[in-house]
C-alpha cells in the first residue's frame, strides 16, 4: 500500500521478448498456483480498457497502479501488465509526475507526490527481471528517468525528500517516512536500469545515499506518523534499514501493531487490520531473513480471501466486519508479490531481500553527516 498524505536481484531474466515464462507462484498449504493465478485475473477483470487499474472508487493513482502491474507479471498475465505500463508512458506529464488521484480521464487531483512518481522504476525493473525484454526496457527509460528528476526535484540537502508538489507547483514543506523508504527502493532500481542502460547516474547513487542514511538516521527530518504501520516496517521493507537494525527495529513494535492471528493493524490504536500492510510486513520480514514469521503472518491473513480471489481490504476485529466494505486490486496485488517473494517462484521474486542498505556516512564522503543522531561509527 502506498505511502499518501494521510500518513503524510540483480541481472534480468532471460525469457522472450513480453512473455513471462516463469510459473505462477504457489506456498503448499496456504495458496495453490490456480489460487493466486485467480487472484492476479480479479485484478486483470477490473482493468480499464485505457490500462488503468483503480481504487474501489474508481479513482487511480501511480503507486498502487504498478503495483497491480507487478502482480500481474508475476502471474504471467504480461499482457495485462504490458498495458497498464503503456497507461503511465502516456499519461506522464512534462515535469515526470502524475496526477494524485484520477478519475477515468478526470483529474481529481493535481498535485504529483514523489514516492508515486519514483515507482515506476521499482516496476519497470520488476518487468525486466521477468522478462528480459529489452524493448519494454527502452520504452520505459524516458518515462523512468522524467520520473526520477520529479521526484529529486523535491530533494533537501540533508537527504531527504518532500512528500508532493502542489497543483500550483509549490512543494510540500515536509517529508514522510513512508514515503521515503519507497522511493529509496526506487532510487536504486533506477540505478540498476541506468547501468543495465549503459547511462550510469552516480547523482542517483548518491541521492539514494543521503536518501537512506536519512531515513535510516534521521527520524527528525520527517513528520511524525507513527501510529501508522507503514512507518514502523517500511524502512525495513524498502532497503535503508536491514538486519540486525531491521529486526530490532520490527520486534520493538510487533506488538503494537500485530495482533496474533490475525495480521497487521493499519493505525496502532485502531482495531482495524489490513491485508496489504500484513503483507508488506511478510515481505520486510522476508528481506531479513525471518522466513518462519513471514510465513505465519501470510497464511493467517488468508481469512481476507473471497471466492473469486480476490482480497478485502481490511477486518475491523472489534465489530467483526469487513472495513471498508470493499475488495481493492491493490490488497490483491499485495497478496501476489508475498506469494512470490516467499515461495521463490519468479525471477523477481528478490526484488525487496536484494535492496542494499546505504553504506555509512564517515568523515570524507560526499554523504558525511555530522549529526549527533547518527549511531556511533555512521557519521
Amino acid at each position: 500500500m502506498p505511502p499518501s498524505d494521510a500518513l503524510a536481484s540483480e541481472g534480468p531474466g532471460t525469457a522472450g521478448p513480453g512473455v513471462a515464462d516463469s510459473p505462477v507462484p504457489s506456498l503448499p498449504g496456504i495458496l495453490t498456483a490456480g489460487e493466486v493465478l485467480a487472484t492476479g485475473e480479479h485484478i486483470a477483470d477490473r482493468q480499464a480498457p485505457s490500462g488503468a487499474i483503480a481504487w474501489p472508487d474508481g479513482h487511480t493513482d501511480a503507486w498502487n497502479h504498478v503495483e497491480c502491474a507487478m502482480a500481474l507479471s508475476a502471474c504471467g498475465l504480461t499482457s495485462a501488465a504490458r498495458l497498464a505500463y503503456d497507461w503511465l508512458r502516456r499519461t506522464q506529464r512534462a515535469d515526470g509526475s502524475w496526477p494524485k488521484r484520477v478519475a477515468g480521464d478526470t483529474v481529481t487531483d493535481a498535485g504529483g507526490e514523489s514516492n508515486q512518481a519514483a515507482y515506476v522504476a521499482v516496476g519497470t525493473w520488476h518487468e525486466f527481471q521477468l522478462t528480459g525484454d529489452e524493448e519494454f526496457l527502452a520504452e520505459m527509460w524516458p518515462t523512468v528517468r522524467q520520473a526520477i528528476g520529479f521526484a529529486l526535484s523535491l530533494q533537501v540537502p540533508r537527504g531527504e525528500i518532500l512528500w508532493q508538489r502542489a497543483a500550483d507547483g509549490t512543494a510540500a514543506s515536509y517529508a514522510l517516512l513512508t514515503g521515503c523508504s519507497s522511493t529509496y527502493h526506487s532510487l536504486r532500481c533506477a540505478a540498476w536500469l541506468a547501468d543495465y542502460l549503459g547511462e550510469p547516474q552516480p547523482a542517483w547513487e548518491l541521492a539514494a545515499c543521503r536518501l537512506g542514511h536519512v531515513v535510516a538516521d534521521h527520524p527528525e527530518a520527517f513528520a511524525d506518523k507513527s501510529r501508522f504501520a507503514m512507518d514502523w516496517y517500511y524502512p525495513v521493507l524498502a532497503g535503508p534499514v536491514r538486519a540486525p537494525a531491521g529486526l530490532d527495529r520490527l520486534d520493538a513494535q510487533w506488538a503494537d501493531f500485530v495482533v496474533p492471528g490475525l495480521g497487521v493493524r493499519c493505525v496502532r490504536d485502531q482495531p482495524w487490520i489490513t491485508g496489504a500492510e500484513t503483507c508488506e510486513l511478510v515481505m520486510a520480514l522476508d528481506a531479513l531473513g525471518d522466513h518462519e514469521r513471514a510465513r505465519q503472518v501470510f497464511a493467517e491473513i488468508q481469512y481476507l480471501r473471497d471466492g473469486d480471489g480476490g482480497y478485502w481490504t481490511g477486518w475491523q476485529f472489534e465489530n467483526q466486519d469487513h472495513f471498508p466494505a470493499e475488495r481493492s486490486s491493490w490488497t490483491a496485488a499485495a497478496m501476489i508479490l508475498a506469494a512470490d517473494v516467499l515461495s521463490g517462484t519468479t525471477r523477481a521474486a528478490a526484488m525487496f531481500r536484494d535492496v542494499p542498505p546505504p553504506p555509512p556516512a564517515e568523515p570524507g564522503s560526499p554523504m558525511h553527516c555530522f549529526s549527533p543522531r547518527c549511531r556511533p561509527g555512521r557519521g
